[in-house]
């Protein structure tokens, strides 16, 4: 059989995070920038591969103060590494293991979630799609700006959930 490639499909996928502020709340953020593509062999979804990248300096909070701080070397130093990737291999009908890079860090993360498809749609694409989820902790990479309140509170939590909802289009 022949590999097939999935090219994504931005206008219908989303990259994105949350993470514990205070310990009280919970604030969420997206990447504007990101490309993905899927491998597999010929329609047959619960076996391949999935290369990503992400452009740090397209990170979102809907603040731009906090924003600039993300870019900045207390977290990602997205002037010295300005992309994140990952490679992963399909591991079923349930998620994904793969190498996670930031900034000169690569671990091996799992993110877990649904494969779907493929399916036809309106205009005759075939398409996939991945949701999926994962947590890492953010010192592990590299990302360790930390801060205590006066009441005792840390500012941002280590944990970061990753929400990642991406579709394929069949080359």
């Amino acid at each position: 059989m022949s590999k097939t490639i999935w090219k994504l499909d931005p206008a219908h996928s989303e990259v994105s995070f949350k993470v514990k502020h205070m310990m009280i709340s919970t604030v969420a953020g997206h990447f504007k920038e990101f490309d993905a593509r899927l491998t597999t062999e010929g329609d047959n979804l619960k076996e391949g591969t999935l290369e990503a990248e992400i452009v740090v300096g397209s990170i979102d909070t809907k603040n731009s103060d906090r924003d600039t701080h993300l870019k900045s070397d207390d977290f990602f130093n997205a002037e010295s590494f300005p992309k994140i990737t990952f490679n992963g291999k399909i591991s079923g009908e349930s998620g994904i293991t793969g190498t996670l890079q930031i900034r000169e860090t690569s671990k091996e993360i799992e993110l877990e979630g649904e494969i779907n498809g493929p399916a036809m749609d309106l205009y005759g694409q075939t398409k996939a799609g991945l949701e999926l989820r994962g947590e890492i902790n953010r010192k592990d990479f590299g990302l360790s700006w930390s801060a205590v309140t006066e009441a005792g509170n840390v500012v941002v939590s280590d944990t970061v959930r990753l929400i990642i909802d991406a579709q394929f289009i069949k080359q």
